[in-house]
């Protein structure tokens, strides 16, 4: 509602009285003089329609009547119900509101995208990555690692769904809340479950991959690891022997905990062959954000540089 006073008279003074109001009459009536026989009395009682009309300003002259309505750009107009809404609308408390929802909602939707197709977060379940990565620990699996026709490389840290190698596909369909559930893993909304595995990769497609069992080192197309850079104090390569060939777009993987973990090697009898699919892969891990003592990057060993140009689609990016 406006505050502000009720305009008065433009020059401030009030309406006029008395013998003004007569002169004003008298300009209505100057058309018409009175006449009087004989220029009687009448032409001399009080001023004649000139002198009045001289007396009282032109009508294009006078002031403004009160009963005119400002007009619409003027200071002074009271306020109209649309304009207090308006003004209500812009508040500064509302438009704060509404700009730091706004924000959040930008800054959520992009942490959504981001877990989608960039970098995925995932805590270690078990000890069988020791000594490079412990229980408990949170690592970021970078998604774009082998995107655009990359593929995961001997020595890589990679996170894998075991559906269909380490674990057996389901013989139900998919229902409407598996759909959902999936879709929360992805989002990095629901936990990844215990299909999920993080393991190091030995042997890409096209690779043979040797073990003569305790004691000897693994080969990569005849060349010789040496693991000593990632493997769990006191284990040894393997203690089992195995000598497999990966089929292409397939991947040879192992703990760095030999000695405690369950891989490749674990399932060479069942129908996957312990070859994980490269579709499959989520990511690599790249890095480990939590705890923050533990804070690191996951390089590749320098070892695997040994097996450059053997071979296999290691050797392409």
């Amino acid at each position: 509602m406006s505050t502000h006073e009720p305009p008065a008279d433009r020059d401030g003074s009030p309406a006029p009285t008395g013998a003004d109001s007569l002169s004003r009459s008298a300009v209505v009536s100057a058309a018409v003089p009175a006449a009087a026989p004989g220029g009687g009395a009448g032409a001399d009682a009080g001023p004649t329609s000139r002198d009045a009309a001289e007396d009282v300003p032109a009508a294009e002259d006078a002031p403004e009547s009160e009963g005119v309505p400002e007009r619409e750009d003027e200071p002074g107009r009271a306020g109209t119900p649309e304009d207090e809404d308006a003004a209500e609308d812009e508040e500064p408390g509302h438009s704060r509101s509404r700009d730091l929802l706004l924000l959040v909602g930008i800054c959520l939707l992009a942490l959504l995208l981001v877990n989608a197709f960039v970098a995925r977060p995932f805590s270690v379940p078990s000890g069988s990555m020791e000594d490079t990565l412990h229980p408990g620990d949170r690592l970021i699996a970078n998604q774009l690692a082998y995107a655009f026709g990359g593929h995961p490389q001997r020595g890589d840290v990679v996170v894998f769904d075991g559906t269909g190698s380490f674990l057996p596909e389901s013989d139900e369909p998919a229902g409407f809340w598996d759909g959902l559930s999936s879709l929360g893993r992805d989002l990095g909304l629901v936990p990844a479950g215990n299909t999920v595995y993080v393991k190091r990769v030995i042997g890409v497609g096209g690779d043979r991959v040797t073990s003569t069992g305790p004691g000897g080192r693994i080969t990569v197309n005849g060349v010789p690891i040496d693991e000593s850079s990632y493997l769990a104090p006191g284990d040894q390569s393997s203690s089992v022997a195995f000598d497999v060939v990966v089929p292409t777009g397939k991947l040879w993987v192992m703990g760095d905990h030999r000695s405690a973990s369950r891989d490749s090697r674990d399932h060479l009898g069942e129908p996957g062959g312990g070859f994980v699919p490269e579709s499959r892969v989520i990511g690599r891990a790249d890095w480990v954000v939590y705890p923050f003592s533990r804070w690191t990057g996951l390089d590749r060993p320098a070892a695997f540089a040994a097996t450059a140009g053997t071979g296999g689609h290691g050797d392409q990016r």
